[in-house]
């Protein structure tokens, strides 16, 4: 693995994403949205891939997970119920002269630099400016439904899935006929009105999340918060992340959110312009019952959940792992990026799982003017296409070492190559993205080689 500084590293994945269409600026032909982004062809592939991988290992691969798709936009009360209204917000500092504004905690840390000077004036780190004094800022987006823009009939979209989930419980819970352990899992979309979205996709106001609300007996809460750590983290390391790049941090009490007993993350060191930082993938969340509680009392309706055995009725405890698509979308990218030396040139590859890689096979006729060749080539194409659930390409511009290396740089995992040899005995080759090795395999048996 070369080594690469941290700025060197961004910006290397900012120009691969932008020109090979993975990740494009977002209204680029109006000038752009500050911190907006659209996820371009192979973007839009490796996004859909890990969540793919998410519901596989959370749903399919559990007895005891169900899924949801609640909407983004829901009773207000909802969100005053929860505390989002009240208890939603950022501590916020804004320079009176640039009028640029900050998170309080960004400044108190040092990410600018010195803002207090000699005689204990606080300057803006941009212009030298007079800062504000801190306030908080609600982070929730407001909007209104219907026609009439007044108090009435203000909403919100959602600033997390969670909540979705907990007020479905009771529905969920009866349709799916579970019991006490089972989860519900969802992936959607949040919005948050950050104050300093940056390092390019890590925090923007538009974004993913991919969570899990798994509802347990009280006095089983940590050995289940225990189980989902561990399960959590060898997901990443099963796709290809590297251990020494992922840790846990326990938060500290001070800085629990409201509603959590405890609260664990998963961390990645990522590579930001900055310098390498430790950097949240996801929360894992020991909620207690607070939720339930919360939405019981201001509805009026029952939560609990009665338990046969004991014949009882309580509230369950949630935990609950929150992952964010587009922050492991840039740990799993970032991973990935890697650069070595082939005959004499540089080769850029991305060293991504093939559950990931956005394209898994990419079939190369050997050359194009050749209709034998291409006629053999589109045909395997198409058996591909027909058999297969995942995307495959075809290529056919360029010598074969060039389209080798566009491959490499976009982490397909295998390439087809058909050759004279193929018209004769209907076999062809595949490559290797890592060891580079290449096997001749038979036509008919090439589905179950890759």
């Amino acid at each position: 693995m070369e080594d690469f500084s941290s700025s060197n590293l961004m910006d290397k994945i900012v120009s691969l994403c932008r020109r090979r269409g993975f990740i494009y600026p977002s209204s680029e032909i109006y000038g752009g949205l500050a911190n907006t982004w659209d996820f371009g062809p192979l973007g839009v592939e490796l996004k859909n891939n890990i969540k793919k991988a998410w519901w596989k290992k959370m749903v399919y691969e559990k007895d005891n997970i169900v899924g949801l798709d609640s909407n983004i936009i829901i009773n207000p009360q909802v969100w005053e119920a929860s505390g989002h209204v009240s208890g939603f917000s950022d501590p916020l500092i804004e320079c009176k002269s640039c009028h640029t504004r900050f998170r309080a905690d960004d400044l108190l840390e040092g990410k600018y630099g010195e803002v207090i000077t000699k005689d204990g004036h606080s300057q803006c780190p941009l212009c030298g400016g007079e800062l504000t004094e801190s306030k908080k800022f609600n982070l929730m987006f407001k909007t209104f439904l219907g026609p009439v823009e007044d108090a009435a009939h203000l909403v919100y979209l959602r600033p997390e899935t969670a909540q979705g989930i907990f007020i479905n419980f009771k529905q969920v819970l009866t349709s799916s006929r579970q019991k006490i352990p089972f989860g519900i899992a969802q992936i959607g979309k949040s919005f948050r009105n950050e104050i300093t979205p940056g390092n390019f996709i890590f925090r923007t106001r538009e974004f993913e999340q991919m969570e899990l609300e798994y509802f347990v007996k009280p006095s089983e809460s940590e050995k289940w918060h225990h189980f989902w750590q561990e399960e959590r983290l060898n997901w990443y390391l099963d796709l290809g992340i590297k251990k020494q790049n992922l840790r846990f941090r326990p938060h500290q009490k001070e800085e629990l959110a409201h509603y959590a007993l405890s609260c664990v993350d998963v961390e990645y060191l990522f590579s930001f312009k900055s310098g390498e930082q430790w950097g949240e993938l996801e929360g894992i969340a020991n909620r207690g019952d607070y939720d339930l509680k919360t939405h019981s009392q201001h509805s009026g309706k029952d939560l609990s959940y009665f338990d046969e055995e004991t014949n009882q009725n309580y509230l369950p405890f949630v935990i609950e792992p929150s992952a964010g698509v587009e922050r492991s979308f840039l740990a799993f990218l970032m991973d990935a990026y890697d650069e070595d030396e082939q005959d004499g040139e540089v080769r850029t590859v991305l060293r991504l799982s093939p559950a990931l890689a956005p394209v898994k096979v990419a079939v190369l006729p050997l050359v194009k003017n050749n209709p034998a060749l291409v006629a053999l080539a589109q045909q395997v194409l198409l058996d591909l296409k027909t058999k297969s659930q995942f995307l495959v390409v075809y290529d056919e511009v360029g010598s074969i070492g060039r389209r080798y290396r566009r491959q490499d740089e976009i982490g397909t995992p295998w390439c087809v190559t058909i050759d004279h040899q193929s018209l004769e005995d209907e076999t062809v080759t595949v490559r290797d993205r890592d060891s580079l090795k290449q096997e001749r395999v038979k036509i008919k048996d090439l589905y179950f080689k890759i």
